[in-house]
């Protein structure tokens, strides 16, 4: 029997305590699903204030007013609390570092008020990196791998081979940094490096620094012993090109041995259009013909006309530039031409919302379009459209074109990223489960969107699509069990 791995999973949010992104999924999902494959993870995270001590039941495991945590010319110190989320057999523990000066807000990142990131969040990511090693050694808990994820957790690395290295208590411990998206990297003046307590002979070009600024997301990638990122596509692109790699396409191509592309996985407990209490009629790939009951549900729900015979396009999107709705803007009447209905669920830009309003005015028959963030009718979308839009610029992963095949709703995606690498286009010889186009460009756009509605009208095609979608498996599982092959992998003298 394989010996069992100790994993430390850092991460700046995790569901159910902080989210302002994907990454507290994955970083509630994949600790989960590698401890049902019977390894011991555990993870930490700073205790922001909103983090209520009652509703999670957190009490004190180590009190750390002993333990100094220098940033720059002060010392702080703090708790750490520990609380717990369910796996389908047993606990994954969580440990939160708790330091009033640093955590005691209300926002992650950024002030709700303004929406402006904190100007000392440089000193917030440097106290947790250092806390997290201090805490392990009062713990007298030595994982085999620290898992970090994005730049926040990105001094750890660094730390453990500079400030840590002559301590024996680190020295077999391995590290491995995810990038969830090159875009945020943690870019500080350089002023902020003499806060870390690094030394100064790494901030350089070849060590700590990126276009004159210490550069967190860059420090992880200079140290860590291996790096991933959450798809094999991303993985490429990453290396190859300035728009994707972000300005570190070089260090990356030079460490491309070190990184791998790895899957995200979804939570099909959620997302189960078998028993997703959200939708109007529960069904599965036997039942599909019940689809067509929750497309009458959605469109009711916004007094549109439900016709069998006339698609209708989902999108759940935020509306910022990454996601590539200045392109559908550009072909959304010529779409509505087609006799096709779209239904959006969106937040972000008031500018672009402002665009797609004016079109919902003209074409309201057609076009409806819901402004911020609804669960259920984020289900609704999902098992009542016919087909999910995705035509992102850049997609590290994707979370919606896999949740859409697994409700029979048929992606239109651009070939970019995790949508490249889960969708196989409906040219592949009847294994197709869904539509891509390469180019970034509205007219490509419109011909995946024609291309899929001619299929559409072809119900004995359609259902074949559908029901490949359906077979698919996007189960953290699948992910967690490649995870484990990489620690193993990294651990092997």
């Amino acid at each position: 029997m394989s010996k069992q791995l100790n994993i430390l999973f850092v991460s700046s949010e995790v569901e159910p305590f902080a989210k302002t992104g994907g990454l507290a999924d994955v970083s509630s999902a994949l600790p989960k699903a590698i401890k049902d494959l019977g390894h011991e993870i555990r993870i930490m995270m700073p205790r922001y204030r909103f983090i209520s001590e009652r509703r999670f039941r957190l009490h004190d495991i180590i009190r750390l007013k002993d333990i100094p945590i220098p940033v720059g010319d002060a010392v702080h110190a703090g708790n750490v609390k520990s609380s717990f989320i369910m796996n389908l057999k047993e606990k994954v523990q969580v440990y939160f570092l708790d330091n009033e000066t640093y955590f005691g807000r209300d926002g992650v990142y950024q002030n709700p008020a303004n929406k402006k990131d904190y100007k000392d969040n440089d000193e917030r990511f440097i106290f947790f990196a250092r806390g997290v090693l201090e805490t392990l050694k009062r713990l007298g808990w030595q994982p085999d791998v620290i898992h970090c994820n994005d730049w926040q957790t990105g001094l750890i690395p660094v730390m453990m081979k500079t400030i840590y290295k002559d301590d024996p208590f680190f020295r077999n411990i391995k590290t491995v940094f995810t990038i969830h998206n090159m875009a945020y990297q943690g870019a500080f003046p350089p002023e902020s490096f003499k806060k870390s307590g690094l030394p100064e002979e790494i901030f350089h070009h070849n060590g700590v620094e990126a276009y004159g600024k210490f550069n967190f997301l860059k420090t992880a990638l200079s140290y860590a012993d291996t790096i991933t990122t959450v798809s094999e596509k991303y993985a490429r692109e990453i290396c190859e090109s300035p728009e994707y790699g972000a300005g570190l396409e070089g260090l990356l191509m030079a460490r491309k041995k070190d990184l791998r592309g790895l899957l995200n996985g979804i939570d099909i407990v959620t997302w189960d259009p078998a028993s997703d209490n959200f939708i109007f009629r529960k069904y599965d790939a036997k039942s599909v013909e019940a689809k067509s009951d929750n497309k009458k549900a959605l469109l009711k729900r916004f007094g549109m006309e439900f016709d069998p015979a006339r698609p209708v396009i989902g999108a759940i999107t935020r509306l910022v530039d990454q996601k590539g709705f200045d392109l559908v803007l550009e072909v959304l009447e010529d779409i509505v031409k087609l006799d096709a209905q779209f239904v959006m669920l969106a937040s972000g830009d008031k500018e672009t919302e402002a665009k797609f309003e004016r079109l919902h005015k003209k074409h309201p028959k057609h076009i409806t379009l819901v402004f911020g963030f609804d669960e259920e009718l984020a289900h609704m979308i999902e098992a009542g459209s016919d087909m999910f839009l995705m035509p992102s610029r850049y997609e590290p992963c994707g979370l919606n074109q896999m949740y859409s095949m697994r409700y029979g709703t048929v992606p239109i995606v651009r070939a970019t990223g995790g949508l490249d690498d889960t969708v196989v286009d409906h040219h592949a010889g009847g294994k197709g489960t869904g539509f891509k186009f390469e180019h970034y460009d509205g007219g490509e756009l419109l011909k995946a969107v024609q291309r899929a509605i001619a299929a559409f009208q072809k119900p004995d095609e359609w259902k074949k699509l559908m029901r490949n979608g359906m077979a698919q498996d996007f189960s953290w599982e699948h992910s967690a069990k490649k995870y484990i092959a990489l620690y193993r992998d990294i651990l092997k003298p």
